[in-house]
């Protein structure tokens, strides 16, 4: 149960940028994308805010980190990136928080790390250089790769949040409670940045194209509202909660294969071979990296956190 649900959450998850590029390209700005993601699944959530709510009086900073850097900062910055360069390239890039993670741990915290990790973190960057061409002077725009690296930054913030959930002694929050209230946050924030009274509602009563299919553009808000947020918050945390985290992750680095592949067929965004392979290094140097993990609690070093769901770890983005 615990491995289909993760499996679930990364489909989810991988289907998000597919479903809001065509948004972004019929007209609507990235930013009123990511509003209307977040808000629709902040008001999807609200009952589960109303049930927590005494989250609001034990941990206000971690909501509002949350809030900001892991709701708002990630999708903000991963969307304006989409409407720069491919799905799959943003996603690739996004996967450098573990590796950003580690160094937050071995530099920051002090704590080591092990030879394995470092391994990891190694191909990933090997991994990520073949993927933006290095050796071509940056073959994609140079703004979008900044903002896809933007949006690994703010999925460290969450790591970092994540790990300062439960303190010694007291309850670790609920999860569910956390994802509710970080959407209502970033909700409340992304309207100030994005301005939705400003939005080209009427975009939403037409059609966008999937590479020259045309599809609603409310059953694409739909998907991404429902499916690719709370849908894959939900399953992600309840797969942690079956599988340890370290498992989870693993599974989770599946959602940056699931994207390429989805912006391939569905958007025919065409990657060459070197691109290909430097994917799949980045994905060898996550798991690597993931999976030697040691449990929470061991005397082991730390080889880093896990994906951007791992909101049930108890002291972990996107």
């Amino acid at each position: 149960m615990g491995l289909g649900l993760a499996i679930l959450s990364a489909v989810a998850f991988g289907g998000s940028g597919v479903a809001a590029k065509p948004l972004i390209e019929a007209g609507l700005d990235p930013l009123h994308v990511v509003w209307l993601r977040v808000a629709g699944a902040a008001l999807v959530m609200l009952p589960l805010a109303v049930r927590h709510r005494a989250l609001l009086r034990r941990r206000p900073g971690l909501l509002a980190g949350f809030g900001l850097l892991a709701v708002a900062g990630v999708q903000a910055c991963y969307f304006a990136a989409l409407s720069r360069i491919p799905v799959g390239v943003a996603l690739l890039i996004e996967y450098l928080a573990p590796a950003l993670v580690l160094g937050w741990v071995r530099f920051v915290q002090r704590r080591p790390v092990t030879r394995a990790a470092a391994v990891g973190v190694v191909l990933a960057v090997g991994g990520l250089a073949c993927v933006v061409e290095v050796w071509s002077g940056l073959g994609f725009d140079a703004l979008g790769l900044l903002l896809a690296l933007g949006a690994a930054c703010c999925q460290v913030g969450y790591f970092v949040l994540s790990d300062q959930g439960s303190d010694a002694g007291e309850e670790a929050p609920d999860p569910l409670g956390v994802i509710a209230y970080g959407l209502l946050v970033g909700a409340a924030v992304l309207t100030v940045v994005a301005r939705p009274w400003s939005m080209d509602w009427s975009v939403l009563s037409g059609a966008a194209h999937l590479d020259g299919t045309p599809v609603a553009a409310v059953v694409l808000l739909g998907w991404i509202v429902l499916v690719a947020t709370v849908v894959a918050y939900v399953t992600g945390v309840l797969a942690v909660r079956r599988l340890s985290p370290q498992v989870a992750g693993v599974v989770a680095c599946l959602e940056a294969v699931i994207a390429t592949v989805l912006a391939w067929v569905l958007l025919g965004e065409h990657l060459s071979a070197p691109q290909i392979a430097g994917g799949v290094i980045v994905l060898l140097g996550a798991f690597i990296a993931q999976s030697s993990t040691p449990a929470k609690g061991s005397d082991r070093p730390v080889a880093g956190g896990g994906p951007e769901r791992q909101l049930s770890t108890p002291g972990t983005t996107a």
